[in-house]
């Protein structure tokens, strides 16, 4: 999901797992929380957790959601028919096992017995049926739709739900990790589902809502009938905490039990601290950061929302090239998150294993090279005022551009301000905003109102979400950030939708990945790993010994318990 927007998890994708080769460790003398001095028996329960976070959902619809916040507590509330582990597996949910047929077009689901809505009311193949054709049939929802639009899907007995396709597909499990089930009870009586506010937000997770206010907290009860066990704990607080230094100090005076995000340069301080734990790992949603432009064509500028007031000489190939090789993503890594990531250079991030092409050679940092490649390209500075004209044919006077960066990011602003510092000695000027991540939304996309942004991706557990992003036919939805539009792309991108074989699919994937780091809509400075927090004084059982880290996930929340 996103740093910026989550950006649920899957376009369109096939595969049926992904293998991650990322590894969770922690900081020194991590005990994982399990055992130690003065933790509690494992029979002791009760207590609500208090975490602190940088942002807030920005809607409690799941067809709606756009922010990690969102998806976070869409987890907590809501099954899915399959669920994700945090090892990369597929793991039976409301789904207690699923089967395909010899043909490869009929999905068959068998459902537990015993699943019930927080109302009370019995959750049965019915509501699946009616989720996934929710999803399905609102194409004014960003992203959900695309999970279940192959398919057909019937409900022939309470516990049975069938799904058939018009060709074979090899991603069925990735289509079904992220429907949310909701009660049909309540929303069939919904006049316009995508209005819908779902203030109540009625699920059958382990944890249902008990308190919302936007932008300050998210207040959540456990769920003591749930149909997969209660939680150990009573409740779970969402406290939104903008400024990292106030998160950091509040962890540390207790007034949170964990941090989901903090400045890496905390780390030392917390780990002196004996009653705060520092984990660091692979994040559950591989993620990555990225720089994009506005280069949308002028005649495919969304007629219904969109500005398309991008500057003109992004558009131009050179442009970006130059910006790309005044980019320093090791000196990124090192200043910004204290060394904790790795270079990046495609949309697919390393995270996802074999999908990632590894084969692909970066464009080096080099601002002699940037600043040959503009003049060549036409672009002088001749009033010498340190920033390079545009050139006659423009309808622009020089190269100064909009640079916009999320509020809610601990690392961005420093970034932004690295980079423009680099841009500024090859003659390129900046002003630099930063905005609340529904601002930054709003003049991204489908509106393109800005000129660069810089903001981060958490990804699908198949490349397939990603990489579309960049096709032609998502520049009016609101999913494309960058206008980019390529037919070649696009038609590798459908043959990977529909390949069944790995390591063909594999094959396009990367040529896919090299036409991106051709053309350039994005500069990705690099992949970065989860830093957390939690205080071992209050709860313990926190999940640290997996392949991945999320602190905020089930798998922790439904376990931990309160410390001696």
């Amino acid at each position: 999901m996103r740093s910026r927007w989550v950006k649920p998890l899957a376009v369109l994708v096939v595969v049926a797992a992904c293998t991650s080769t990322g590894t969770t460790t922690s900081g020194p003398g991590t005990t994982g929380g399990a055992t130690g001095p003065g933790t509690s028996p494992p029979t002791a329960t009760g207590g609500t957790v208090r975490i602190g976070w940088g942002g807030s959902p920005d809607s409690l619809n799941p067809g709606n959601g756009l922010l990690t916040e969102a998806y976070t507590i869409y987890e907590l509330v809501y099954d899915t028919p399959i669920g994700l582990d945090l090892d990369g597996n597929y793991v039976p949910e409301l789904a207690e096992e699923w089967s395909v047929s010899d043909d490869g077009l009929t999905w068959t689901m068998k459902l537990v017995e015993n699943a019930r809505f927080h109302d009370g009311t019995p959750l049965t193949s019915e509501d699946v049926k009616f989720s996934l054709e929710l999803w399905r049939d609102n194409e004014d929802f960003p992203f959900l739709p695309s999970y279940p639009d192959v398919f057909t899907i019937e409900a022939p007995d309470p516990t049975t739900v069938v799904l058939t396709t018009e060709e074979p597909i090899g991603n069925f499990e990735s289509r079904m990790v992220f429907m949310y089930i909701v009660p049909k009870h309540i929303w069939e009586e919904i006049d316009d589902p995508v209005a819908y506010d779902n203030a109540d937000m009625i699920g059958s997770g382990s944890f249902e809502l008990a308190e919302y206010r936007q932008g300050e907290f998210v207040r959540l009860e456990a769920n003591k009938d749930y149909w997969g066990g209660a939680p150990n704990i009573d409740g779970v607080i969402f406290q939104t905490i903008e400024n990292p230094d106030a998160r950091v100090a509040a962890l540390r005076a207790g007034d949170v039990d964990m941090i989901t995000e903090m400045p890496n340069t905390a780390i030392s301080t917390l780990q002196s601290d004996p009653n705060i734990e520092v984990v660091i790992g692979e994040p559950l949603a591989p993620g990555l950061s990225d720089i994009f432009f506005n280069i949308v064509p002028d005649e495919l500028c969304p007629a219904e929302d969109g500005v398309c007031s991008g500057h003109p000489a992004l558009k131009d190939l050179q442009v970006r090239l130059a910006l790309a090789h005044a980019v320093d993503k090791q000196q990124l890594i090192d200043v910004a998150l204290l060394g904790l990531g790795t270079p990046g250079i495609s949309l697919v991030p390393t995270g996802l294993g074999g999908y990632f092409n590894s084969s692909l050679v970066d464009y080096p940092f080099d601002l002699d090279e940037a600043r040959q490649i503009l003049e060549d390209a036409g672009y002088l500075d001749t009033d010498g005022d340190g920033i390079r004209e545009c050139k006659p044919d423009q309808s622009c006077d020089d190269l100064t551009f909009r640079f916009n960066y999320p509020s809610d990011s601990d690392t961005a602003p420093r970034e932004v301000e690295m980079v423009s510092a680099w841009w500024k000695e090859i003659g390129v000027a900046t002003v630099v905003q930063g905005l609340d991540p529904d601002t930054l939304t709003s003049v991204c996309c489908p509106t393109f109102d800005y000129d660069v942004i810089r903001w981060g991706w958490g990804s699908d557990p198949d490349p397939g979400f990603l990489l579309g992003v960049a096709l032609c036919s998502e520049i009016d939805s609101g999913f494309s950030e960058t206008g980019y539009c390529n037919p070649e792309y696009d038609a590798l991108y459908d043959q990977q939708a529909t390949e069944t074989d790995p390591e063909t699919r594999r094959e396009i994937v990367w040529q896919m990945q090299e036409i991106l780091l051709r053309d350039l809509p994005y500069i990705i400075p690099y992949y970065d790993l989860t830093v957390q927090a939690y205080r071992k004084d209050t709860f313990t059982g926190w999940r640290t010994d997996a392949t991945k880290l999320a602190l905020e996930d089930p798998t922790s929340l439904n376990v931990i318990r309160p410390a001696g």
